[in-house]
C-alpha cells in the first residue's frame, strides 16, 4: 500500500478505527486530494477502462434516437432540460446531440443540455468534445442544481461508481464489512458489530451460507428517489444503463479496475477505478414507491436491437473499406453481443416515466 491515498485512509483507521466498505469506496473515488475522478481521465486506452460510446459512435447515436421518440411521445414540449449522470468525455452527449440536430430541429432548438460531473478533468474534455453545442451546455455538481423543466435524463455508468455497502453474513445476522489493518498495516477487510437492521434483511437470508456477502446501496436508492421526485414535478422520462443484476441477491461484485484489468480493491487506493454491480430491482422498487411508471427492463444488448443496431451499423459500413467495415461489426458485437467479453447481457437498462407511455423498445410489457 504505497498510494498517498493509501497512506492517507492507513492514518485515518490507525486514529478513527476502521471504516465501512462504501466510506472506503467514496475516499478512492471522490478524496478532494487523491481521488480516482479528481485526478484523472479514467478513460480510453491510456487509462483504466473503455466505456460503451467510447467503443463506437452507434451506442450514442441510438440513444438519441431513443430520446428524440421519447420527447415525441411525451407531446414534443418546447422546452426540454436534457441531463446526462456521469458523462464521461461527453462522447455520448456529443453522439446524441448529432442526432438529435438532424432529426428533430425543433428537439434541439429548445434543448438545454446539463451535465451532472464532480471531476475537473472531466469537464474539461467535455467542453472540448461539446464544443459547437457550447451555447447550449452547462454543468452542475449535483442533480439538485439542475435547471427546471420539463426533464430527459441519461445516464451510462453512473450508478455503479456510487459507494455500496457490504454485509456479511452469520448465524445471528448481516454485519457490516469494513476496510482496516492487518498486524503488518497494510489494507485488509475485517468486520465490524454493526448489523444491518432487521427491516432491511433481505428475504432468505438465513439459508445464505456464513460468510456470503450481501450489498445494499442506499446512496444509489437515494439519487433515484431524487430523480422520480423531478420527474414527478417536471414531467419526463429517465434512461438508465449499467452493468448488474435485475434481481437482488447474495454476492460480492466490489471490484477495482487499473490498465483495463483487475485489480485486488484495497491495492491501489485512488489509482484504480473502484464499482459494483447495481442493483437494478433495488432501484427499479423505489421508482415505484415515487409513483413512477417502470417500463420493462431490457439486457443492453435486446436494448440496442431494438433500436435498430443493426440497419445502423450496416448504414454506417456502407461504402466503407472491409477494415472499417469490420471494425465497425465487431463494435456492434461488443456492444451487444452475449460473450463474456462483451456487453449484451453484463449491462441491464432501465427506464422511468412520469407516467405510463409507450416507448420503443420497451413496448409489448404487461
Amino acid at each position: 500500500m504505497t498510494t498517498p491515498l493509501g497512506e492517507k485512509i492507513r492514518a485515518m483507521i490507525e486514529t478513527g478505527g476502521p471504516m465501512p466498505v462504501s466510506t472506503y469506496f467514496n475516499l478512492c473515488l471522490a478524496d478532494p486530494e487523491h481521488g480516482y475522478y479528481i485526478t484523472r481521465d479514467p478513460l480510453g486506452r491510456a487509462g483504466d477502462f473503455t466505456t460503451a460510446p467510447e467503443i463506437s459512435q452507434l451506442f450514442g447515436e441510438l440513444i438519441g434516437i431513443f430520446l428524440v421518440q421519447a420527447w415525441q411521445r411525451h407531446g414534443a414540449p418546447e422546452k426540454t432540460v436534457l441531463i446526462e449522470g456521469g458523462p464521461g468525455r461527453g462522447t455520448m452527449m456529443a453522439d446524441i446531440l448529432n442526432v438529435v440536430s438532424k432529426v428533430a430541429p425543433d428537439f434541439y432548438s429548445g434543448l438545454s443540455v446539463v451535465l451532472m460531473e464532480t471531476s475537473p478533468a472531466l469537464r474539461a474534455h467535455q467542453a472540448e468534445t461539446l464544443e459547437r453545442h457550447r451555447d447550449k451546455t452547462g454543468w452542475v455538481d449535483d442533480l439538485a442544481e439542475a435547471p427546471e423543466g420539463f426533464t430527459l435524463f441519461v445516464a451510462n455508468e453512473l450508478f455503479d461508481a456510487i459507494a455500496t455497502r457490504q454485509f456479511v453474513k452469520a448465524k445471528s445476522g448481516l454485519f457490516e464489512r469494513v476496510a482496516t489493518l492487518d498486524d503488518d498495516g497494510a489494507l485488509c477487510f475485517g468486520i465490524s458489530p454493526a448489523k444491518l437492521d432487521p427491516g432491511s434483511l433481505p428475504a432468505g437470508w438465513q439459508a445464505q451460507p456464513d460468510g456470503a456477502i450481501f450489498e445494499t446501496a442506499p446512496a444509489r436508492e437515494a439519487l433515484m428517489a431524487r430523480l422520480a421526485d423531478r420527474l414527478k414535478v417536471t414531467g419526463g422520462s429517465a434512461l438508465i444503463i449499467d452493468y448488474g443484476h435485475l434481481e437482488s441477491g447474495f454476492g460480492d461484485t466490489l471490484q477495482a479496475i487499473r490498465n483495463h484489468a483487475f485489480d485486488p480493491p484495497l491495492a491501489h487506493p485512488g489509482e484504480a477505478d473502484l464499482t459494483s454491480h447495481v442493483d437494478f430491482a433495488a432501484l427499479a422498487a423505489v421508482a415505484l414507491q415515487e409513483g413512477l411508471h417502470v417500463h420493462k427492463m431490457m439486457m443492453q444488448g435486446a436494448f440496442l436491437a431494438g433500436l435498430g443496431l443493426g440497419p445502423r451499423a450496416s448504414a454506417l459500413g456502407r461504402g466503407k473499406d472491409l477494415a472499417t467495415q469490420q471494425q465497425i461489426v465487431a463494435a456492434a458485437r461488443r456492444l451487444a453481443g452475449e460473450g463474456e467479453s462483451e456487453m449484451g447481457n453484463l449491462f441491464k437498462v432501465l427506464c422511468v416515466s412520469h407516467q405510463a407511455l409507450p416507448l420503443i423498445p420497451f413496448d409489448g410489457e404487461d
